[in-house]
């Protein structure tokens, strides 16, 4: 009767492609006639080694659809830089906190690698990137002429000032 209850988890747990906790596998076991509470269900899992797998929420950080000007490819895949503050690159992307999801801004020195200039915030706005790009030209205060590159959707502008 025991290692039957223990394929029946793993069944249950593959049909379910892994997603199942203890609350919906002590469900499912009920239904197939297996009363069980939910830590029984949880210790069946155990023992049965079945454990979940989180799914990771994709989340679309790129529109390829807008109005806004896109700007010359300058960079062209050329990375090697001759000095420091000529090229900034920047990009972002999103981090699991216990609090939720965050979205990470940042701008990094071609030359040397660092970054010069990061934002967090809790929503993806303009604001994010705008507040990394004023971070690192604050800190470094590039000359004019410097390229800021960033994926299609953040475009690549000169900086004047």
């Amino acid at each position: 009767m025991h290692i039957e209850i223990l394929r029946t988890v793993r069944e249950i747990a593959k049909s379910s492609h892994h997603s199942y906790g203890s609350r919906r596998i002590r469900k499912a076991l009920n239904a197939r006639g297996y009363p069980v509470g939910r830590w029984k269900a949880r210790n069946l899992m155990r023992e049965a080694d079945v454990q979940v797998r989180c799914r990771k929420k994709y989340k679309v950080t790129t529109n390829s659809h807008h109005k806004q000007p896109i700007f010359d490819n300058r960079l062209n895949r050329q990375f090697d830089v001759a000095a420091p503050n000529q090229i900034y690159v920047g990009d972002i992307t999103y981090i699991w906190t216990r609090e939720g999801w965050l979205y990470l801004a940042v701008v990094i020195d071609l030359f040397s690698r660092k970054v010069v200039g990061w934002s967090m915030s809790s929503r993806m706005k303009a604001k994010l990137v705008c507040d990394a790009l004023r971070m690192a030209v604050w800190q470094r205060q590039p000359q004019p002429g410097l390229i800021v590159h960033s994926d299609p959707c953040l475009s690549e502008q000169r900086h004047h000032e």
